[in-house]
C-alpha cells in the first residue's frame, strides 16, 4: 500500500483487464442487481466476489477484512428490514448485494495501478475542458477520494487500538481527537507525496501562466 494508492502487485487474471472495462462491468452489474432486486442474484454476486479474491491473486484474507469492516452496517440494514419492513429476505438481499458490490469495487482498486486509474478519470473528464475544468485536477480529486476511504478506516483502527491499550472503556468520544489528528497526519503525508511527484509545482506553474 502506498501513500496515494491501494494497488497490490499480483499476476491474477483481474490484473490483465484494463481499468475502464472493470469499472464498466461493475457499473452494469450494480444496475442489473438493483433493477432485478432478486435474492438469489445478490447471493450469487456475493459468492462470486468472495471466490474472485483468491482466483485474482488478492488473497481471501483481504475479502474477510472488507466484510469485517462492513458487518455493523450490514447488521443494521438487516435488523431495520426485519423490524420495520417485515421482510427478512429483503434484508438478506440488500446485505448480500451491498457486500458483493463493495467487495468487487475493492478488488478493482487493489488490482488497478493508481496511474491507470488517474488516466481513466482524466479521459472521462476531458469533455469538461470546454467549461474551463482541468481534467487532470478532476482525476486527482477522484483518486484522492478513493484513497480517503481506507485512510479513515486506518485512522479509526489505530485510535481504537490506542484506546484499548490504555485500558479505557465506555468513553468512545475519546476516539474523536486521535482520529482527527491521525487523518491530519495522513493528509500531510499525502500532500508531501504529491509535491514529491511534481503535482504541486505543475499547479503553481499553470497558475503563474494565467493573466
Amino acid at each position: 500500500m502506498s501513500v496515494v494508492g491501494l494497488y497490490v502487485p499480483g499476476a491474477g487474471p483481474l490484473y490483465r483487464v484494463a481499468a475502464g472495462p472493470k469499472l464498466l462491468a461493475l457499473l452494469v452489474l450494480g444496475m442489473v442487481l438493483i433493477a432485478a432486486a432478486n435474492l438469489w442474484a445478490a447471493l450469487a454476486t456475493l459468492f462470486l466476489a468472495l471466490v474472485l479474491y483468491p482466483v485474482a491473486d488478492l488473497g481471501a484474507r483481504r475479502a474477510w477484512g472488507v466484510l469485517r469492516a462492513l458487518w455493523p452496517f450490514l447488521l443494521a440494514i438487516g435488523v431495520f428490514q426485519a423490524l420495520f419492513v417485515g421482510e427478512w429476505t429483503e434484508g438478506v438481499r440488500l446485505c448480500a448485494q451491498l457486500a458483493g458490490l463493495v467487495l468487487l469495487a475493492n478488488a478493482i482498486t487493489l488490482s488497478t495501478r493508481v496511474g491507470e486509474m488517474l488516466d481513466l478519470f482524466e479521459r472521462m473528464a476531458r469533455p469538461l475542458r470546454h467549461v474551463g475544468v482541468r481534467p487532470d485536477r478532476v482525476a486527482l480529486v477522484l483518486a484522492l477520494t478513493i484513497r480517503s476511504i481506507p485512510m479513515v478506516a486506518t485512522a479509526w483502527s489505530a485510535a481504537r487500538d490506542g484506546y484499548r491499550a490504555r485500558g479505557l472503556r465506555g468513553r468512545p468520544y475519546l476516539l474523536v481527537v486521535p482520529v482527527i489528528v491521525h487523518l491530519l497526519r495522513m493528509a500531510e503525508a499525502t500532500g508531501e507525496a504529491l509535491v514529491a511527484r511534481g503535482i504541486d509545482e505543475d499547479t503553481s506553474a499553470a497558475s503563474a501562466g494565467r493573466p
